[in-house]
Parts: structure tokens; sequence; C-alpha cells
């Protein structure tokens, strides 16, 4: 992950975390790794939620090296993307990067991710998405062993489809890969006013 982040997922997390202004919730935050990512002085707040018990502990431990500055922005919790612990409307932005791909249920997923926004909000959102013709075929035949080493994630979820499916209007900026059966996009989905 660490290789990986160097190349290709930093500059893609500089522009998805450090884009979000506001209050801002980060669902999945995992061990902190978007923490360096914020433009802290756009911040308002960050509410960074993760289901993993271990892995919030890393989170915390990562956001112990902030400045006081942007320490005191950030609050986290234990609490799974199918089920915010926050009010209707509440976040200006929600980040989600490489996050999508492991929750057990993407449409609540993601209309909990819709509900928490205002109108007008944004989630900003990096994933690897299901593949076509033969990276497709791969990552089917390899899913279910796959899924199994990778914390349950999935390689061939729709997720670009399950956006707008929610309501979003999705801004597609970049599609990449990160290796040849994760090709993922980078985009900007707008909760309407």
């Amino acid at each position: 992950m660490a290789k990986m982040d160097a190349k290709r997922a930093n500059p893609l997390r500089d522009f998805i975390a450090g884009g979000a202004a506001g209050r801002v919730l980060e669902v999945g935050c995992g061990t902190g790794l978007n923490f360096a990512h914020y433009d802290w002085s756009k911040l308002e707040s960050l509410e960074a939620t993760e289901p993993d018990a271990f892995m919030l502990r890393r989170a915390e431990a990562k956001a112990a090296t902030l400045t006081p500055e942007a320490r005191a922005l950030v609050h986290l919790q234990e609490a799974p993307a199918e089920a915010l612990p926050f009010e209707d409307a509440r976040f200006d932005a929600v980040v989600a990067t490489l996050v999508f791909c492991t929750v057990s249920d993407l449409d609540r997923a993601i209309a909990e991710a819709r509900r928490v926004l205002k109108p007008g909000g944004t989630l900003r959102l990096i994933e690897h998405v299901e593949g076509r013709g033969f990276t497709r075929r791969v990552q089917q035949a390899v899913q279910p062993v796959y899924g199994w080493m990778a914390a349950g994630c999935q390689l061939n979820r729709r997720t670009e489809a399950a956006v707008r499916a929610a309501g979003f209007e999705l801004d597609v900026t970049q599609r990449t890969d990160f290796g040849p059966l994760w090709p993922a996009f980078v985009g900007i989905a707008t909760k309407p006013a």
C-alpha cells in the first residue's frame, strides 16, 4: 500500500482530501493516510469514522502527530459507513478513498453519505471498480481468495453506477488504475441543492 500511495494515490489524495472544505466527514479513514493531505486552513472540522478498532487506534496515533491546530479539528469514532452516527445535512463534504470496495452494503453506505451531506455538498472519492473484458474475468476468478486476503475488498464493485443511482451528480475527474486488476476513478459527486 505504501508503494502504491507514493506513486499513484498520494497525488489523488491531495486532490480529494486537499479539496475538502468546511465541515468534513471522512468515512473509512483506516490508519489516517489522508490526514497528511488535508488543507487544514480550509476545514472547520473533520469527523473521521472507521469500523475497525485496530485501524482506528492507528488513525488516532497519526492524528496525534498533527499540529495542535489541526489536531483540534479532528474527532475520530468507530462507526461503519452504512450507519453513520450523524444528523442529516451536517457536512459540506464527505471524503471516501478506497472505502466503498469493502463496505458490506454499497447502496446503504452511499445513501448514508448522501444523507449526512448538506444540499450542494460533495462526496469526494477515489475508488477502484469493476474492469472490462479480460480484467473483469480475472477479477471475478480471483475475487473469492482476494476478498478473504484483503479484508473483504471486492475488486468488481460498480461504485460509479451506484453513486449515480443514489441521486448524486457525479463528475469523474480522472480514470486511472492501481495495477492490472484495479481500474479506478476519481470523482466529485454533488448532492443536488
